[in-house]
């Protein structure tokens, strides 16, 4: 199973752009069409979880693609606002809103590595991190929450930035 996660997140990292650009032909926007690319990868691990998957990884892109199509037809169906179907996008050009739905992919990539990085804190570093930043609590009232001084809080937070830059570069 191991192997298989790894030629898939080959597989999504390649040609996530080309994935994205196949749910923007079928009238999605930037951000619907990572949902759409996000949501067939899951589809995707269930059948390599039910070994369902072609033998060959050569066979995987052209299924991903066949999934992503569907499931961006799918979302069209369910949502009156999305615009109307469009002829496939010619694999060569790449149309500039494709370029943002690859950012938000990779952003959302970046985010998930991020969360899991935060897990791998120790209790205090992730509780000054999850006040101080991502809660955006100031660093006298994080001190005072969690019992110690204001430069502890600093340090901490100091030290844990260090611990995510490198767990992120890794």
């Amino acid at each position: 199973m191991d192997e298989t996660l790894d030629r898939l997140g080959f597989l999504a990292r390649k040609d996530r752009g080309r994935l994205a650009a196949i749910a923007r032909a079928e009238g999605l926007n930037a951000e619907d069409a990572v949902d759409c690319v996000q949501e067939a990868l899951c589809t995707f691990m269930d059948l390599a979880k039910r070994e369902d998957l072609p033998k060959s990884s050569d066979e995987w892109g052209p299924l991903l693609s066949g999934i992503v199509r569907n499931a961006a037809r799918n979302h069209r169906r369910l949502h009156a606002n999305a615009r109307p179907h469009l002829e496939i996008v010619d694999d060569e050009r790449i149309d500039p809103k494709v370029v943002i739905a690859d950012d938000l992919i990779a952003r959302a990539e970046d985010h998930v590595r991020l969360r899991a990085c935060v897990q791998e804190l120790c209790a205090v570093q992730k509780a000054v991190v999850t006040l101080r930043l991502l809660e955006e609590i100031p660093g006298e009232d994080v001190a005072n929450t969690l019992g110690i001084s204001s430069g502890h809080v600093a340090v901490l937070l100091h030290r844990a930035k260090r611990s995510l830059h490198a767990c992120m570069t890794a």
